[in-house]
């Protein structure tokens, strides 16, 4: 075990806590140029993602994620664990709540742009962040290493910006104010639900990181309330759990559900599946025929039950004609 920490974070490369700390402790040191960049970062960075998402930029939107500063106060938060700083892990988390109201503000202000909510449905970058799955936790605290590690380590600061990049903080911040702001509570749900599970595995993989490079330390008096910390984060890592979880368990379904009908339709040349959409405890499948008509559907019964989807899932088919229309010229 000791060779393995030692390969992983070597003595002659670690950064001393007092660097680390005021690296990551935005309530130490020089306030007000660590505050101003902070404050000022953040904003743009908000201002960037929100109009990369709006403009479904891809460019624009990492552009936002090398320049957003909230991994700071995240990773101070961790640190401040792992030390037993108190007053650390309270400015860590008040900066924190303040970035995050401040992207999700942005978003909501900005979303005056957004002429027809429904076109979010169909906005890749909005889409690709409303429903995290248990890939996205593993991702995070993948991330999350990689970022305590290039914190930690004199020789790696240059994978910092790469670690950004990987991380998404931002910009489901920034999706999160902006779907609220048109009333689309469901996706502005599921990117702060991303948005959290980013964060709970950034602090874990930090707190880790940070105690094997021997950062450890018991204070008199905070211990307690660091023990208290660990167990709210746990608490916290299992609720996020149980979510992405389920909501992993219903992509599953969904693919093999439209792989289902899809296969089923296959007997009705020009037939297609156009749309899902989850309903209850049932999945409402939108197909399109030539003339609206369908094949036997106790055929497509047969094949739910071959292909061992639950029978308490019920499917509903939402059938239309593909109309046809002639431009005359």
């Amino acid at each position: 075990m000791t060779t393995l920490v030692d390969r992983l974070v070597p003595v002659h490369q670690r950064k001393p806590f007092g660097e680390l700390r005021e690296t990551l402790d935005l309530g130490t040191g020089d306030l007000t140029s660590k505050l101003g960049g902070f404050l000022s970062m953040l904003i743009l960075s908000a201002l960037i993602a929100t109009a990369g998402i709006l403009n479904d930029s891809t460019a624009t939107v990492i552009g936002a994620m090398i320049i957003a500063p909230l991994a700071t106060p995240i990773q101070g938060m961790a640190l401040a664990i792992v030390s037993s700083r108190y007053d650390m892990l309270r400015s860590s988390f008040l900066w924190f709540l303040v970035g995050l109201a401040l992207a999700i503000l942005t978003g909501i202000l900005l979303a005056f742009a957004v002429a027809d909510p429904v076109e979010l449905t169909t906005n890749s970058q909005v889409v690709g962040r409303t429903s995290p799955n248990l890939l996205d936790m593993v991702a995070a605290v993948a991330t999350g290493l990689a970022g305590a590690l290039g914190m930690c380590r004199k020789d790696l600061g240059s994978i910092l910006p790469g670690v950004a990049i990987s991380i998404s903080l931002i910009p489901p911040l920034a999706v999160v104010g902006v779907c609220a702001g048109v009333g689309q509570w469901s996706y502005a749900v599921g990117a702060l639900v991303l948005f959290l599970c980013n964060v709970v595995a950034m602090i874990v993989a930090g707190s880790v990181v940070f105690t094997l490079a021997g950062h450890r330390h018991t204070a008199r008096g905070e211990d307690r309330s660091s023990r208290k910390v660990v167990r709210l984060i746990a608490v916290l890592s299992l609720l996020i759990a149980v979510p992405l979880t389920v909501n992993t368990w219903m992509i599953y379904l969904s693919a093999e559900t439209r792989q289902t009908v899809s296969a089923w339709l296959g007997s009705t040349p020009g037939s297609k599946v156009t749309g899902m959409q989850w309903h209850g405890k049932g999945v409402i499948v939108s197909i399109q025929t030539p003339t609206g008509d369908t094949p036997d559907t106790s055929s497509l019964h047969h094949e739910l039950e071959e292909n061992d989807l639950p029978s308490f899932l019920e499917v509903t088919l939402e059938v239309t004609p593909a109309n046809e229309i002639v431009v005359e010229r």
